[in-house]
């Protein structure tokens, strides 16, 4: 028994899975250095279709973005390996914190991102289907308001 458990958190931190369920609902959850990166792992999330009931959430940190994907329905093995892929190219997977494990879990109940941006003072930037828009006017908004770019807003 302890054997399996180990055999598949070790499959857990090398795939990029946070949790897979008997439904085949995948999580991915993986921290990117800035917001070209992000903008171009969303875009390709966008496009992709078939994932197109998948949730995507995206969160601004000082020090780069952390990008949650659940994908509902099942995909094909070759699919799945070229998430993976382009995730593994773009960022490293994350292990979130107790903060941000709470905020996924707030979006998860149904909380509107208002709501959560209030509760936990986090910069969530898009839930829900993914939209490069979001990250786009995030972005500008922020350059705009500081009067310089940061790295990770590049």
């Amino acid at each position: 028994m302890t054997n399996n458990k180990n055999l598949a958190s070790k499959l857990t931190s090398i795939l990029g899975f946070i949790r897979t369920s008997v439904n085949q609902e995948k999580q991915y959850l993986y921290h990117l250095e800035n917001a070209s990166l992000t903008l171009y792992l969303v875009n390709y999330l966008a496009n992709c279709s078939y994932i197109s009931s998948s949730i995507v959430t995206v969160i601004n940190q000082r020090d780069g973005w952390i990008v949650n994907i659940q994908i509902k329905s099942a995909i094909e093995p070759q699919q799945e390996k070229n998430i993976q892929a382009v995730f593994n190219e773009l960022g490293v997977v994350y292990t979130p914190s107790k903060l941000i494990n709470s905020v996924l879990m707030k979006l998860e109940s149904g909380a509107t991102i208002t709501e959560v941006m209030r509760q936990y003072h986090v910069s969530l930037v898009s839930h829900g289907v993914p939209k490069c828009d979001d990250i786009e006017v995030f972005r500008t908004d922020v350059i705009k308001g500081l009067g310089y770019c940061p790295q990770y807003l590049a």
